[in-house]
């Protein structure tokens, strides 16, 4: 009789994101298992407790998804269960907190399959400046994007301390440069002026602000003079740039006096879809143990961008 398919799904947090559970089970997990409340110091035991209740031919059969909120979090419990296992007993793991991972790759995917199909380009030396950069979707894009020798800049809305403070810490934690700014209201300037002041010179806007924040309006867009690109993963109205519709994917964007295009919400969301299904996935056809981040979510991601 051959094993089920069981993937144990870790947290941190008090409940498991039904978004991750129907994407596993669409994978082809026959058996989802949720672990609540998880901390950092239970993880190598739930581990070992999954990979040593197998044989190790049966244990093939057993995947790891660490999911939660916090990118620091997931990152230390997926280097965590990569360390708890004995050979033979190995099992694959992914870790997507928040589906920041895929969503944060599909979008910058996205942007840079634009740059090769519509300008024959690619992110080295473009100016990127992350809306709400802060959160965990904007700063795995601003790693990506300065891993692929852009020029990016987090932007808060709330302090500049917030946003010097991510790109100082993961800046020096990938050894890749990350610039800091803010928009907010100050001696120096309105929130606006200094908006249009970041954008004048931007080719790339990602926004990653909150649900239903509009980040950039039809005037800030007219002074966006070297816009090429603008991304907006919200998909709930009002959208965080005005004119860019969800379902938009490489359309001329309203109000960009230089014909930037854009890419919705859903756009982006399709290619993060294929994306966490795909690795999933992986993890259950590899012969071998895999250990999925962010890098091979950006990785995966661009093969579903070709236009």
């Amino acid at each position: 009789m051959s094993k089920k398919f069981i993937l144990h799904m870790i947290t941190p947090e008090g409940n498991l994101s039904p978004f991750d559970v129907n994407m596993a089970i669409d994978a082809g997990y026959e058996a989802v298992i949720p672990y609540t409340g998880v901390q950092i110091e239970d993880v190598s035991t739930l581990v070992q407790d999954a990979i040593f209740s197998r044989s190790p031919e049966g244990v093939k059969h057993t995947g790891i998804f660490i999911g939660g909120r916090s990118i620091d979090t997931a990152m230390e419990m997926l280097q965590i269960t990569k360390d708890s296992m004995v050979p033979p007993f190995e099992v694959s793991a992914f870790a997507d907190p928040s589906g920041a991972y895929t969503t944060s790759a599909a979008m910058v995917a996205c942007s840079q399959n634009y740059l090769q199909s519509k300008y024959s380009s690619d992110l080295k030396e473009k100016r990127i400046i992350a809306l709400g950069g802060t959160g965990p979707v904007g700063i795995i894009a601003a790693i990506l994007g300065a891993q692929n020798k852009a020029k990016v800049t987090i932007v808060s809305s709330s302090s500049l301390e917030r946003s010097q403070s991510a790109a100082k810490k993961y800046g020096e934690k990938y050894a890749i440069p990350i610039d800091a700014s803010d928009i907010v209201e100050d001696s120096k300037g309105s929130s606006k002026e200094k908006l249009q002041k970041l954008l004048s010179d931007t080719n790339i806007i990602f926004a990653v602000a909150k649900a239903g924040i509009q980040v950039v309006a039809k005037q800030d867009l007219e002074k966006a003079e070297e816009l090429l690109i603008a991304a907006d993963v919200n998909a709930v109205p009002p959208s965080g740039i005005e004119g860019l519709d969800v379902s938009d994917d490489g359309k001329i964007l309203e109000h960009s006096k230089t014909n930037a295009l854009g890419i919705g919400a859903l756009a982006i969301g399709n290619v993060k879809y294929q994306t966490q299904r795909n690795l999933l996935q992986k993890m259950i056809e590899s012969d071998k143990p895999i250990y999925l981040d962010f890098i091979d979510a950006f990785e995966e991601a661009t093969k579903h961008t070709k236009k």
